[in-house]
């Protein structure tokens, strides 16, 4: 069996499986570091909640859609299945994955790499959804509530999980209301029968079970978009919060593992790296705790540019003893993946070097 930092990643048949986090929500990390596929398979991707599963009836295959004059209507699953369709491959990433890496620590579910998954996600972009929506000229946002509810520290009765988009990003063409996710119908645990996909921002705001929609003129200020999902700098007060969007430039080196001992002679080194600004064109490796960077080879496999890639680098370990090995991306921008993460109170946004030692016998 192995094992990976104290942390049992895989059955005694082989195969992995995900970490819990947490049991009631149910929060599950996806074995990353054994994930080869450019989409992760179901049983593998990762799984984030801040409230117990919905329970859905024949009410949930209905999508409230409200314009920004207060009049509805409804979209059933099946006038969606009708429409022309989009499929993107993407990465969802939690915006706290490895928040366990953060020092000063900070509380919440303590990730480490595994909360990101990826894969072919097909539905209707929403702006097509949307092009008999009145919007009226002083509309500012879009809203999106999932059908997840429940008891929140310090709010009052139950609170539905919603958040909004600015316009430009709800109504940009790849954003899109999903039904399907690897070809096959979304799972209960993903968001069935529909969710929202927001391709390079963190997963908060790709809203599962999605059952409305709501054109507003003003700031959406729910506990979900102003409290949680804020980066706040300061240890102790709440000054110069900022909030969580596009996800931050980042790597990650699968294999070989942290502290792993490994014989002397050739190995390889390989890995992801994602970014949500831009496309990845380089990812730099060192083998001297960043002395000295070799630039890694890199695989596209032909998906979309919102895909991450694939890296890898073959290396000789001639002589005995420890290395640190380190994995850095660069964007398009030339912006690198910085050594030091920009701390905060919530632990979101982490992307600092990633770094495993192992020792060569």
């Amino acid at each position: 069996m192995l094992v990976m930092e104290g942390v049992k990643t895989m059955n005694k048949n082989g195969k992995p499986y995900l970490t819990t986090r947490s049991i009631q929500p149910e929060n599950q990390e996806s074995p990353i570091h054994f994930i080869k596929n450019m989409e992760t398979p179901l049983p593998y991707f990762y799984r984030r909640n801040h409230f117990p599963y919905p329970i859905l009836n024949q009410y949930s295959y209905w999508l409230q859609v409200i314009d920004g004059q207060s009049k509805k209507r409804y979209i059933h699953l099946s006038e969606l299945l009708a429409m022309p369709t989009s499929t993107l491959t993407l990465p969802l990433e939690c915006a706290g994955n490895k928040r366990a890496n953060f020092f000063p620590k900070v509380y919440g579910e303590q990730w480490e790499a595994g909360a990101i998954s990826q894969g072919k996600w097909t539905g209707v972009p929403l702006r097509d959804l949307l092009k008999d929506t009145k919007l009226t000229m002083d509309a500012q946002e879009i809203i999106f509530e999932g059908a997840d509810r429940g008891k929140k520290p310090d709010y009052d009765g139950i609170v539905p999980y919603k958040r909004s988009l600015p316009l430009e990003i709800a109504l940009h063409p790849d954003t899109l209301v999903a039904y399907q996710y690897n070809d096959q119908p979304l799972s209960n645990k993903h968001g069935h029968p529909f969710r929202l996909i927001v391709p390079n921002w963190y997963a908060m705001a790709s809203v599962k079970w999605l059952q409305k929609i709501e054109v507003i003129n003003h700031k959406f200020t729910g506990p979900f978009q102003t409290d949680d999902y804020m980066y706040y700098p300061n240890k102790n007060n709440d000054q110069g919060k900022v909030p969580v969007t596009t996800i931050n430039v980042d790597s990650t080196i699968q294999q070989p593992l942290n502290y792993s001992i490994l014989k002397s002679g050739t190995h390889k080194v390989e890995g992801i790296a994602w970014t949500g600004r831009g496309k990845i064109i380089e990812v730099e490796v060192s083998f001297d705790s960043g002395k000295t960077w070799t630039n890694a080879n890199l695989s596209r496999s032909g998906v979309s540019d919102y895909s991450w890639i694939r890296w890898s680098l073959v290396r000789e370990f001639i002589h005995k003893g420890e290395y640190t090995i380190l994995s850095r991306a660069v964007y398009s921008s030339g912006r690198v993946q910085p050594d030091s993460p920009y701390w905060n109170q919530k632990g979101y946004g982490y992307n600092a070097v990633s770094k495993v030692h192992v020792k060569v016998e």
